[in-house]
């Protein structure tokens, strides 16, 4: 099943044969390039009037003048445009303006070489014509696709592109829902470590604290003891008894608040070994979870880079495509190219014959008138010998 999807896709995103395949396809290719070379020619045109007496010679007589003409009209325009009134007037000038730069237009359309050699000739700063150019390029780019592709080609891209999209958009959501889950667990966990910790250390400084308070009791208990008993050396053996009485009621009772702190003591290691074991249990179940879902963050990742790769072959197989069609144009276009220098050619040998036959024509003509003429000479001269 994936290997058919994948066919599919390769030839979904398979460019189409860019070759017209109706007249009119052709014709709107035509009137497109048309509009492309008057638009590049248009914004050579300020420059090599500019620049006149330069180019005089590679551009002929004919549209020398007619540069000459328009840029008269374009200087009347711009005065006029400078001046406020004569509304009628403007309008006219900048109709002739239009013809002009039309028939400049033709002229240069008429000669292909002459317009190739003017581009590379010409040196042009960029310029927002150029933006303009380039995307009225695309938009013939453009519109060959749309011609060359059908309707139905174009949805099945489209749903087949936004398909891949939300496959993405979906494994990123999933992929940050996981990361997401993986701090929040790695925090609280961090959190309960942290609290049990410091109630550990609690209980700890408490019990360290009922050490040094009972021992330092019992010292100063004994430092009275002995301090009465060197003032009070002849004090009764009832006082001592009760002394001895007491000294064994606060052992009693600092043994039974130690055998007491055992206890707890014992208490809280006992909860603390369980809460160990359930910290353990609750890693292990972590571990678990975390390995399911790194394998499956893998499987759609291993999808995602072999989809991926496949992308960037038809990419490529798409940009070698390209570069035959630009080779293909480009032999088109000296073919072309030829045809045209071979007519230009033909028409001068046949203007160069009929020159020639014209030429003859005339030479016999005036051969032929000499011969009569002399002709006429002979027999006057004969008639008058006579008389």
């Amino acid at each position: 099943k994936k290997a058919v999807t994948l066919v599919g896709a390769m030839k979904l995103l398979e460019p189409c044969q860019l070759k017209p395949d109706s007249t009119e396809t052709e014709r709107i290719l035509t009137v497109l390039d048309e509009t492309i070379t008057k638009l590049e020619m248009t914004r050579l045109i300020p420059r090599i009037i500019g620049s006149l007496e330069r180019f005089a010679r590679m551009l002929g007589p004919e549209i020398t003048g007619s540069l000459l003409e328009h840029q008269k009209l374009s200087n009347e325009v711009q005065h006029l445009l400078g001046s406020p009134g004569e509304e009628e007037i403007k309008r006219a000038r900048e109709q002739c303006l239009k013809c002009s730069l039309r028939h400049i237009l033709r002229l240069f359309l008429a000669n292909p070489l002459l317009c190739q050699g003017l581009k590379y000739e010409v040196q042009m700063r960029r310029s927002p014509a150029d933006v303009f150019i380039k995307a009225f390029v695309e938009f013939r780019d453009f519109t060959l696709e749309k011609i060359l592709t059908s309707s139905a080609e174009e949805e099945e891209k489209i749903k087949f592109m936004e398909e891949v999209s939300l496959r993405v958009e979906q494994n990123k959501e999933t992929i940050m829902a996981l990361q997401a889950e993986l701090a929040a667990a790695i925090q609280t966990r961090k959190e309960e470590v942290d609290k049990k910790d410091k109630m550990i250390e609690d209980l700890k400084t408490t019990m360290e604290n009922l050490a040094k308070n009972c021992k330092a009791d019992i010292q100063h208990m004994q430092q009275e003891g002995k301090k009465q008993q060197k003032e009070k050396v002849k004090a009764s053996h009832d006082r001592c008894a009760r002394l001895q009485e007491d000294i064994q009621h606060m052992r009693a009772q600092f043994t039974a608040l130690v055998l007491e702190h055992r206890a707890s003591e014992l208490v809280l290691r006992k909860r603390k070994c369980r809460v160990e074991v359930e910290i353990e249990n609750w890693i292990q179940k972590y571990d678990t979870d975390m390995a399911e879902k790194q394998a499956t963050y893998e499987e759609i990742h291993a999808v995602y880079t072999e989809e991926k790769a496949q992308l960037a072959q038809l990419m490529e197989k798409h940009t070698l495509l390209l570069q035959e069609y630009s080779q293909i144009e480009e032999e088109h276009r000296m073919l072309k190219q030829k045809e045209e220098e071979k007519l230009q050619e033909e028409a001068k040998r046949n203007h160069a014959a009929t020159c020639i036959q014209a030429f003859w024509k005339g030479y016999l003509a005036r051969i032929f008138f000499k011969a009569k003429m002399k002709k006429a000479k002979g027999k006057g001269k004969g008639k008058g010998a006579k008389k």
